[in-house]
């Protein structure tokens, strides 16, 4: 899990609602073009297969909810909302009087805007991707490498690895949320070799017995894990179905028998069998710690750390118990183990109808949960509209006032780099 820490952070922003016609007509002279430092963004949807379906997904919901004129189409899955600056999804900036197309454009025109540490850092880059994901059916097992791998890897096969950033993520629940995490304690998975024969026999004797002999030595039974699972993920085609169908049987049957099948995890066996018959990931699950976190918790995904996600809706930032402080109780810092990203969650009580967003010296991307409010900044020009699903840029050490509207307070969430 992801270490979450609260800051004094004056968070008392205003987002603003994407609306295509924010501004003024287009001007071209590049000293006013640098004064509007916070606008609106328009978001990439990716639509990959295991995304939620339509307005069932919570991509959906932010990207209708935040531009009426989208189309939402039924059947249709609706997985990721990209929000940043990444090649194969650059938003679009929502200000008549910006010239530039793109956010990635625009933040190579104006590399300032980024905060002094971060565009030195980072070399010009935003450093992050913020994503909402809507999970319908898992997504299959990954563990991203780590920086120096990775630029080792984009440099030999650059056509299977692209991209040569390191990934960390964090995952923020918005629904009940459901994943695969990292390795269990090596005692549940002893366990499991024992009471499923299945599992036991794709690991084999050998592993098993090293394993077991590992156990008090933390280095070796780490190294021995790593043997196990690739052991298992290397497996014969022919002799992993042969097993993972016999223990389906099993399962079935005794769960049709009344008998209970958790010894052998089986509620979610059955379930990963019938999204992905005869795949050998459904055997992971007796690896890897099955996570389910409520809105509002979080975790966090390092290099080389195998996971997957398998079902709900979550806030992710990535490389491209939570507190409250005291002194804005608003305001919790989700603190991940890396410099590349932070996100803050913004929560304005009911009762409060105006709050400042704080200044940072670092870019920020703000996406607006719940609420309606009116936004005004100096690095804004006007007054920018923010309802649910509103995307906002906001350049570094610029705050933002909020007069909010909405009867229920609201909650936004903010990306940015602390360096």
């Amino acid at each position: 899990m992801c270490k979450i820490q609260s800051i004094f952070v004056e968070e008392k922003r205003r987002v603003t609602k994407p609306s295509r016609d924010v501004t003024s007509p287009k001007r071209t002279d590049a000293a006013v073009m640098a004064e509007v430092r916070v606008f609106p963004l328009t978001c990439a949807v990716q639509n990959y297969a295991w995304g939620k379906i339509g307005l069932s997904s919570e991509v959906a919901k932010l990207v209708v909810s935040g531009d009426p004129l989208a189309v939402i189409e039924d059947g249709k899955p609706y997985a990721e909302l990209w929000m940043g600056a990444h090649p194969k999804g650059d938003a679009q900036i929502k200000d008549n009087r910006i010239t530039q197309t793109t956010l990635g454009q625009w933040i190579a025109h104006f590399p300032a805007c980024l905060g002094s540490k971060v565009k030195d850092t980072f070399q010009g880059q935003l450093p992050f991707l913020f994503k909402v994901l809507s999970v319908n059916t898992a997504l299959s097992i990954q563990a991203h490498p780590n920086r120096d791998l990775a630029a080792r890897l984009h440099a030999q096969f650059p056509e299977h690895y692209p991209d040569n950033n390191h990934k960390p993520e964090m995952a923020i629940a918005l629904t009940r949320f459901q994943g695969l995490c990292g390795f269990r304690p090596v005692e549940e998975i002893l366990g499991f070799l024992k009471c499923v024969p299945e599992f036991h026999a794709l690991v084999g004797n050998e592993a098993a017995e090293e394993l077991r002999c590992s156990v008090g030595d933390v280095v070796r039974t780490s190294q021995v894990l790593k043997k196990c699972f690739t052991r298992m993920m290397n497996c014969e085609k022919k002799v992993f179905v042969d097993q993972l169908n016999m223990l389906v049987k099993r399962v079935t049957e005794e769960g049709a028998a009344g008998k209970d099948t958790s010894s052998s995890n089986g509620d979610l066996l059955l379930r990963l069998h019938s999204q992905y018959p005869g795949d050998i990931g459904c055997f992971s699950i007796y690896f890897l710690n099955q996570v389910v976190l409520d809105p509002g918790q979080a975790m966090f995904l390092g290099a080389n750390e195998p996971h997957a996600y398998l079902y709900g809706d979550c806030i992710e930032c990535m490389a491209c118990s939570d507190n409250t402080d005291a002194s804005d109780p608003c305001v919790s810092l989700y603190d991940p183990p890396v410099p590349d990203f932070t996100v803050m969650r913004i929560q304005v009580p009911a009762l409060v109808k105006q709050y400042t967003v704080a200044p940072v010296d670092s870019a920020s991307i703000l996406l607006i949960i719940e609420g309606d409010a009116t936004a005004t900044s100096a690095a804004a020009l006007s007054d920018i509209t923010l309802r649910r699903g509103t995307v906002l840029f906001v350049s570094a050490n610029e705050s933002i006032s909020l007069h909010i509207i909405s009867q229920s307070g609201m909650t936004i969430f903010r990306a940015c780099c602390l360096l």
